[in-house]
Order: C-alpha cells, then sequence, then structure tokens
C-alpha cells in the first residue's frame, strides 16, 4: 500500500513538479498549473466520497489497482500536452489518488493492531510526501534529457506494473468482501451524514479542510515560488520540493509514533497548524538574495510541518469508525480533505494572478493557519478543565 500510495502521489505532483518545462513547451502561464491541481483534486473528491462501495465490495486491494489504472490513464492524456486532454488526465489522476486512501484505510482496519495504528497509517501516508520527493528528484532531470511527455508515459508505465505485482496478494487480503454492496448513487449523501453526525470526527474534517489547502498549495507553487521569488532553476527549484517532501516523510513517522506514545493527537494537530502557517508567512518573503541551505531548511520545516498531520488525522479517523466502518468513514473525512487542496490551489491561483507575486497566494493561507492553531489551542484548553471535573 506504500508502494500504491506513492506511485498515484508522484503522478499527482508530476506536473507541479516539472512546472516551468511544462509552461515552456504549451505556453500556458505557470500561474495554470492551479487548474490542473484543481481538477485532479475534483477527481478525488468523487472518489473518496464514493470509496465506501468499492472497497467493501471488491476489496481494497483491488480498489488499489484500479486506482493505479486510473492513474496510469490520466498521465497519458496529460503527456498530449493539450489543454483540454490534460484537465481530462488531471481528473483521470485524482480519481486514482482519491481512493487510495480508503483501500488502505480499510484494509489495516482488518490487519492492524490498534496500538500501532498511529505508526502504520503514518508509515503508509508518507507514500504521499515520497511520491512528492520522488517527482521532484526525478521528473525535471526526465524532462530535461527525453522530454516531458516522454517521462509522464514511463510513470504510467509503473503505476501499470504495481498494479500486476498486487494481484498475487488479492486471495490473502481481500477476504472481507460485501458482494451483497451495491452501488449506489446516493450513498455519498449517507457517508456524508456519518461524518457529520459523529462530533469528533466532523472536527477533524473540517480542520483538514484547512490543512489539506496549505499542503495542496506547498506541493503546488513551492517550485514557482523558488523559480520566481529567488530566482533559482528548474532543477534545483525541483530539488527543493524534493527536501519538503522527505522532510514530510520523516515528520510524518516522527508525529504518528508520538501521538502513540502520549501525546494527545488533537493537540499535536494545533501545534502542525501553527508550524505549517509560520513557514508559509517566511515562504512569501523569500527573493534573490536569500542562501541556498537557508531555503533548503525553510523547505523542510514546511514539508514536515504541511505534509506531516496525515498519518495522526487517519488513525484518528480509524479508531472513532465503527467496526467495517474505516474506509467508509475516511472516505467521507476525505471528502473535506480534497475539498481543501481543491481550494487551496485555486485560491492561490487567484491571489497571485491579481497581485502578479507567487509569494502572496502563501501570506494569506499562512496567516489563515496560524490563526487555526491558535484557536485549535484555546479550544482544547478550554475543554480539558471540563473533562478534569468530569
Amino acid at each position: 500500500m506504500l508502494a500504491v500510495q506513492t506511485l498515484v502521489s508522484m503522478g499527482a505532483l508530476a506536473v507541479p513538479a516539472i512546472a516551468p518545462a511544462v509552461a515552456a513547451t504549451t505556453d500556458l502561464p505557470l500561474s495554470a498549473v492551479g487548474l490542473f491541481a484543481a481538477s485532479l483534486y475534483v477527481g478525488a473528491m468523487l472518489a473518496a466520497i464514493n470509496a465506501g462501495v468499492p472497497v467493501r465490495r471488491l476489496g481494497g486491494l483491488r480498489t488499489a489497482q484500479l486506482c493505479l489504472g486510473s492513474a496510469a490513464g490520466g498521465l497519458l492524456l496529460v503527456a498530449s500536452g493539450r489543454p483540454a486532454m490534460m484537465l481530462a488526465g488531471a481528473l483521470l489522476v485524482g480519481l486514482g489518488y482519491g481512493s487510495a486512501t480508503p483501500a488502505s484505510s480499510h484494509l489495516f482496519a482488518y490487519e492492524v493492531p490498534a496500538r500501532w495504528r498511529g505508526l502504520v497509517f503514518s508509515i503508509k501516508q508518507t507514500g504521499v510526501p515520497l511520491g512528492g520527493m520522488l517527482a521532484g528528484v526525478l521528473l525535471p532531470g526526465a524532462a530535461q534529457r527525453i522530454g516531458w511527455r516522454l517521462a509522464l508515459p514511463l510513470l504510467a508505465l509503473a503505476c501499470a506494473a504495481c498494479a500486476w505485482l498486487l494481484q498475487p496478494l488479492r486471495r490473502r487480503f481481500d477476504r472481507h468482501l460485501d458482494h451483497e454492496r451495491r452501488f449506489d448513487a446516493w450513498a455519498w449523501l449517507r457517508t456524508l451524514r456519518m461524518v457529520w453526525s459523529l462530533p469528533p470526527v466532523r472536527e477533524l474534517a473540517i480542520c483538514t479542510l484547512f490543512f489539506a489547502s496549505m499542503q495542496a498549495s506547498l506541493a503546488t507553487y513551492l517550485v514557482a515560488q523558488a523559480h520566481a521569488g529567488a530566482g533559482l532553476g528548474s532543477v534545483r527549484a525541483g530539488l527543493l520540493l524534493a527536501a519538503a517532501q522527505a522532510a514530510g516523510v520523516v515528520g510524518r513517522i516522527a508525529w504518528g509514533w508520538a501521538c502513540d506514545h502520549g501525546v494527545n493527537p488533537s493537540r499535536m494537530l494545533a501545534l502542525l497548524a501553527l508550524g505549517m502557517g509560520l513557514c508559509a508567512l517566511v515562504t512569501a518573503r523569500i527573493g534573490p538574495g536569500w542562501p541556498l541551505p537557508g531555503l533548503f531548511v525553510l523547505a523542510m520545516l514546511f514539508g514536515a510541518t504541511a505534509t506531516g498531520w496525515n498519518g495522526v488525522y487517519l488513525a484518528e479517523v480509524a479508531r472513532l469508525a465503527p467496526a467495517g466502518m474505516a474506509g467508509v468513514l475516511t472516505g467521507g473525512t476525505l471528502f473535506f480533505t480534497f475539498c481543501g487542496a481543491f481550494a487551496g490551489p485555486s485560491l492561490f491561483a487567484a491571489v497571485a494572478s491579481l497581485t502578479q507575486r507567487v509569494g502572496d497566494g502563501y501570506l494569506l493561507m499562512g496567516g489563515g493557519l496560524v490563526a487555526l492553531g491558535l484557536l485549535l489551542l484555546w479550544r482544547q484548553r478550554r475543554i480539558a478543565p471540563q473533562t478534569n471535573r468530569m
């Protein structure tokens, strides 16, 4: 499941990682990468909110195979270089991206002991920053050597190969199937009602809307900001994104381990909100005179916070879910997550287009996350005395 998450995440971040090369050959502006991200997250939202039926009827591994196939098909469309087909391809990649996490949550709910869920979910979720890291390291260089229109089909081939390798494992792991489950046009509405009816899950879902907007904006615009603000070339800017994603890998494991060993998950999420907000405010101000080592330190701090929260959140959702419903509830909360991932780059693109400065998007969103982190900490301080009196 880590391999699945890594490949679909690499597909989702492929175009942002090579945005300067794509813009140069398609005559699209750098800010157009936000439209690609928006289309991708529309697909992710549609997949996540409807993931309950396929994971329960087909199983986690079969659903993961379908995710990889959708991502591969989408990458082939993106490689055409035609704007309309690129947007359609982004939608397909998003469909694969949005189903991968509910598929793994359904599998882990049966296979992972409760005491290890924070760590195991965090390790699996390192596939998101790991995919981004690989995209930042491999794709800009590949785009220079063979062209981005050839690099993307190679990534599609890797997705197809992973789907084929999963087939022998289905007999062992796809055991908890509900063959009576039918595809229902209104299943998404029942899933949303379930999320909203559980107050702790509802709060998590709302928080992740804001967290995901920052995570998506980091992944989508860090290369563009490094290029426009600090004057870095495409390869160095790609390495900056890779450093942020690598730090996200370490952060996800560290935060998950900490929550398994006594740190309150709600407090952890509040502190991460503060951290990512402050990093965004600093990123908004980078300029040509900034030393390269300082940019890498900033990118790693930003990545550790803005991409490090997911495992903690998903483990909490799985803990709070009724028996057998972890995949369904995960898909429901991910709808809010992907709403944020859709809205974040779209808002970012609007602000950057209005002011003609990429950094202003980080300035606006960073202020919002700092305010959210302070609000969460204040709310926890109010709730704690009431809990102690009960």
